[in-house]
């Protein structure tokens, strides 16, 4: 059978593992049995684009993820090639047939109102670890920044006259945020707290461990997830979701979408555009909830 010269193809050929020329075979059986269910009998040199892509259909109707339907593409795309390569067809079939588009994953992030029921409802304690942990969450939610731009903050990176913050992004490229008000406010108090604290600190990060440390990324994750895991039952919870939060929070509420951009230090502006997607699934809920026709 020319499945089965094909597996071989691969096991000494191609040298592929064990478990790849599996995949391989399941797929191609899988395969096999939709064409012998739905036109009984037809020889290789016979399939066609057309059957194929009834397969894909098929697929797709039963809730097969675009991933895992392009794997089992790739393995017909192998497979017809060294039938055509073997002399066993003429023509690639293959050839017609376009791949799926992988779905992009949208970003979570946390709804206005858990964001402000956890810093204007929640206690965060009035002591070291409380008042630091508030000012962490806060950084993130306020700038944007990234988990290792908020870890290699030191004091010289903040201006309270100005009002800003500097922060070193990626391929230590430097950056401003602005900083309101009263969040200023916050940080002076955890400058304080911070100072009583550890009298003697010999270095100039500005966020520290309960040992007057500096952050490292673990710390800093347990913290994130602790409180986000107080309002919101999404599935992720890290410091990255607040920087998702912060970019879609501004976007809905109708920043322009080049100012996000250079918020949040991206390269380009295709990366910052996948924040326009969450905000076109919310006005589609609204619209749905609030036109009478919807």
């Amino acid at each position: 059978m020319l499945k089965n010269l094909f597996l071989k193809y691969l096991q000494f050929e191609k040298r592929f593992s064990e478990n790849t020329i599996k995949s391989y075979k399941n797929d191609l059986y899988q395969f096999s049995d939709f064409i012998e269910r739905n036109f009984k009998e037809i020889e290789v040199h016979l399939v066609n684009e057309k059957i194929i892509r009834a397969w894909i259909v098929s697929l797709m109707e039963k809730d097969f993820s675009t991933l895992s339907i392009n794997r089992k593409i790739s393995t017909l795309k192998t497979f017809f090639k060294f039938l055509l390569r073997e002399g066993h067809i003429n023509v690639n079939p293959m050839d017609k047939v376009i791949s799926p588009k992988n779905a992009k994953k949208l970003p979570n992030f946390v709804e206005e109102k858990q964001i402000n029921n956890l810093l204007d409802d929640y206690s965060f304690g009035d002591d070291f670890a409380g008042i630091r942990n508030k000012t962490i969450v806060e950084m993130f939610y306020n700038t944007g920044m990234r988990l290792s731009e908020l870890i290699g903050l030191t004091n010289q990176s903040l201006d309270f006259h100005g009002g800003t913050i500097k922060v070193l992004g990626k391929r230590n490229k430097e950056r401003i945020l602005p900083l309101h008000s009263s969040f200023l406010k916050s940080l002076r108090k955890y400058i304080s707290i911070r100072d009583q604290e550890f009298i003697n600190l010999d270095h100039e990060y500005l966020f520290v461990t309960d040992k007057g440390n500096k952050l490292y990324e673990k710390f800093v994750y347990r913290i994130v997830n602790k409180y986000l895991n107080m309002v919101t039952t999404i599935e992720k919870k890290s410091p990255h979701i607040l920087r998702h939060t912060f970019a879609t929070h501004l976007l809905n509420r109708g920043a322009d979408l080049n100012a996000i951009k250079e918020l949040l230090g991206h390269a380009n502006l295709s990366a910052t555009q996948i924040y326009t997607h969450n905000t076109f699934e919310k006005l589609k809920t609204i619209y749905k909830q609030a036109h009478p026709r919807a």
